[in-house]
């Protein structure tokens, strides 16, 4: 199982370090991760123990509709991403152009009519032929996912079904949770450990909040109540 997207600031490449500086834990029965992102460190612990029980948060709305979707409803969300790459693939560079931006369009002002299945599907088509796992809201698409296109290199296929399957049956243990990080705190369990990758101050990439520092001193309050749970927390 591999991440479902690029995502700026992915933990990927940092996990074999953390391995060798001895920081992750070697037994939990929970783990929670307040700033999901691209799962990157969910991966790790569902690897490490997939009987745990799994809370998984983002105040991005976008991105945790695309992971309930695939949790609850996998075959319609395969679908639709089969019917986007069998239109896109065969389609010259600059008609791939056109088309993600047509999509792009239709997700930001046509998508009153699509069931949560289809939005999500059309985002995650977006972000698989977006640029290099960047996430913008632009005023010209509606508040809504306005990052440009990306190199529209792709060969045989857009995204990897293989990989949203493993991941829709790893979401089946999570409960996934949309909102404010300090929500997860009443869930925390003293044998749980905690994750925090917070967005960074002054970050190009706002991942659909604007991170201030008072909600950057909350963290480390968040991290000090985790603590006194008997958690285990770490925060990058």
């Amino acid at each position: 199982m591999k991440p479902l997207f690029m995502w700026a600031g992915g933990k990927t490449r940092l996990i074999k370090k953390y391995k060798e500086q001895n920081v992750l834990p070697e037994s939990f029965e929970q783990y929670i991760e307040p700033f999901l992102g691209a799962g990157a460190m969910f991966i790790w612990a569902y690897t490490r123990n997939p009987k745990a029980s799994f809370v998984l948060n983002d105040y991005n709305e976008g991105i945790m509709q695309i992971y309930k979707a695939i949790k609850k409803d996998t075959n319609d969300f395969i679908t639709y991403m089969d019917s986007l790459s069998d239109a896109y693939l065969p389609l010259t560079k600059e008609n791939r152009k056109r088309f993600y931006y047509e999509l792009r369009r239709q997700h930001a002002y046509d998508f009153d009519g699509w069931s949560t299945t289809q939005e999500a599907a059309s985002l995650y088509f977006l972000m698989k032929t977006g640029f290099n796992g960047i996430w913008q809201i632009n005023k010209n698409t509606n508040g809504r996912f306005g990052t440009p296109c990306g190199l529209l290199n792709q060969k045989n296929a857009v995204y990897d079904k293989q990989n949203v399957l493993e991941w829709a049956k790893a979401l089946k243990r999570c409960k996934l949770m949309t909102g404010d990080f300090r929500e997860t705190l009443e869930i925390v369990k003293s044998n749980a450990y905690v994750f925090l990758d917070p967005p960074y101050r002054g970050s190009f990439t706002q991942y659909g909040a604007d991170f201030s520092d008072e909600l950057q001193e909350s963290v480390i309050k968040f991290l000090n109540d985790l603590t006194d749970r008997g958690a285990y927390a770490m925060m990058s």
